[in-house]
């Protein structure tokens, strides 16, 4: 098992047909993907001496030589390490070091941080850099057979955010991957050689995850020639390549939805919007409905088990007469087909209905384990069932809806009072256009609400009506005890507020009275 047969199967298929493009051009057919894949393959091993099991990691930015070289390791019996091209250069180097990457392809724009790792990463032997004479000349090599690998074989490294401390590797196999993109035709989509897949978000991530199941089924992959999609290209490419999907953190999706390209714009050619990775709020996800139509889908899922825990379909977003779509829209679905789903207590006993408990998760999905972190994997694996760290409950109907990270959940006298309430409640108030809610250690109550508050226009509303919106919508031991006005959050580069350092700002000034 393979995932790279898919490409080597296209290249004679679908040989003619699109398989990469950047913009509305065709940057190679299936056939030449194909070609360039399977040289890849046969330069990473003769060339460069690399070996079945060996890391190969790709620190660049979304472009078609990212997927050659990712499917060209795969083709080789490789290990993928993509690795996301926004990090410092010391973040880079620590997983470079820790998953003993033997070779890095990069691009010109990184290409001095990572040739400077070559002196303090010693498992590092050599950086390649693409596009150019050098990937020409590794593409072009003499093409090598297809190599065999065991469903079990570790196939991708996904390294998490990091948002808590150091970045773990999630060694995800080939079965794991196949059962992802497996898993998005069940419960996502249909995906067909008609269609494609406009890769957006960084490829280390969601967006390549995403890229899989289109691969599979032969949709041609699409980069956008800007850094950040907006409305005018977003409408342009659907122009272009029909049967469009993408994935998109919340963010994104929020900012996409305010653009005034969009509004009244032809939009069936656009396929779906594949959303998660944080939270989706009511209001942002009213709009961007408003704004695209019943075309989107919110995944639920971890780098763990990539991507594939819950699902809020289409169908589940469609407008209908039902008294509970809004508890539904702010839920995250319905547990994926190839999955088993269960909340639990702190003795991982499973809960009943409308209990609130960690979400533990077990399936051919779930990963293999953390990569050489065997107590990490013995903890998070534990009882064979993947514990999240999420907290959430399922409601009557079998949909999950989640509370917080079960280390953001904050105890303030003796009740147990979940972030994200409190901010949805603040994101009701017409001048707040960001929220982010933590925990501060109160000498009464053991733990106290504070709210970061970024103004909508500079127009920064009072603390009284803050108050007001909070105790019109939540309990009122719930409502902030503090507000920082803030001119934005600190976000890690996937768009998820990095909850950890406003702890740490709390802290610091709390010391400092």
């Amino acid at each position: 098992m393979n995932l790279a047969t898919w490409v080597e199967r296209h290249g004679r298929d679908l040989r003619h047909r699109p398989a990469l493009a950047t913009g509305d051009r065709v940057h190679a057919t299936w056939e030449g993907f194909a070609a360039r894949t399977a040289g890849v393959a046969a330069g990473l091993r003769g060339e460069h001496g690399l070996v079945p099991g060996d890391r190969v990691a790709i620190v660049m930015k979304n472009r078609p030589e990212y997927l050659e070289a990712m499917y060209g390791a795969w083709h080789a019996g490789l290990v993928a390490v993509p690795v996301n091209a926004r990090l410092h250069r010391d973040e880079i180097a620590y997983i470079l070091d820790h998953s003993g990457t033997r070779l890095v392809v990069t691009d010109a724009e990184h290409a001095d941080d990572v040739e400077a790792l070559l002196d303090t990463v010693e498992s590092l032997q050599a950086v390649v850099l693409a596009p150019g004479e050098q990937w020409d000349r590794l593409a072009g090599a003499s093409p090598m057979r297809l190599l065999d690998r065991r469903p079990d074989d570790a196939a991708w490294l996904f390294y998490t955010s990091g948002t808590t401390g150091r970045p773990k590797g999630a060694t995800l196999t080939h079965r794991n991957l196949l059962m992802a993109s497996l898993s998005y035709f069940a419960d996502i989509d249909a995906v067909s050689a008609d269609d494609s897949v406009l890769l957006a978000a960084p490829l280390s991530h969601g967006a390549g995850l995403y890229g899989l199941p289109h691969v599979a089924r032969g949709a041609v992959s699409v980069f956008p020639k800007s850094a950040a999609l907006d409305g005018p290209e977003l409408l342009t490419l659907t122009n272009r390549w029909p049967g469009m999907s993408f994935f998109a953190a919340p963010i994104m999706v929020k900012r996409l939805a305010a653009d005034p390209a969009l509004a009244g714009a032809d939009l069936s050619r656009l396929k779906t919007i594949i959303y998660g990775g944080a939270p989706m709020y009511l209001e942002d996800l009213e709009a961007a409905l408003e704004a695209f139509g019943p075309r989107l889908a919110q995944i639920y899922g971890q780098g763990e088990t990539p991507m594939t825990i819950t699902a809020l379909s289409k169908a589940d977003h469609a407008p209908r007469d039902d008294p509970r779509r809004r508890d539904r829209l702010q839920s995250v679905g319905l547990p994926r087909t190839d999955v088993e789903v269960r909340v639990v207590d702190p003795y991982d006993r499973e809960l009943p209905v409308g209990e609130v408990g960690e979400v533990v998760v077990r399936g051919d999905v779930v990963m293999a384990g953390y990569w050489g972190q065997p107590e990490a994997t013995e903890e998070t694996l534990r009882g064979g069932w993947l514990h999240t760290g999420d907290v959430g409950s399922f409601d009557d109907d079998g949909y999950l809806t989640l509370r917080d990270r079960s280390k953001d959940l904050i105890i303030s006298g003796g009740m147990n009072i979940y972030p994200r309430e409190v901010e949805e409640a603040l994101l009701t108030h017409p001048q707040v256009d960001a929220v982010a809610v933590v925990g501060r250690p109160d000498a009464e109550w053991g733990e106290a609400v504070v709210a970061f508050v970024v103004a909508a226009e500079g127009v920064q509303p009072s603390v009284d009506a803050l108050d007001r919106t909070c105790t019109e919508r939540i309990a009122r031991f719930k409502r902030p005890k503090e507000y920082y006005f803030v001119e934005a959050l600190p976000t890690n580069n996937y768009g998820k507020v990095v909850k950890r350092e406003l702890r740490e700002r709390v802290r610091s000034q709390t010391a400092h009275r």
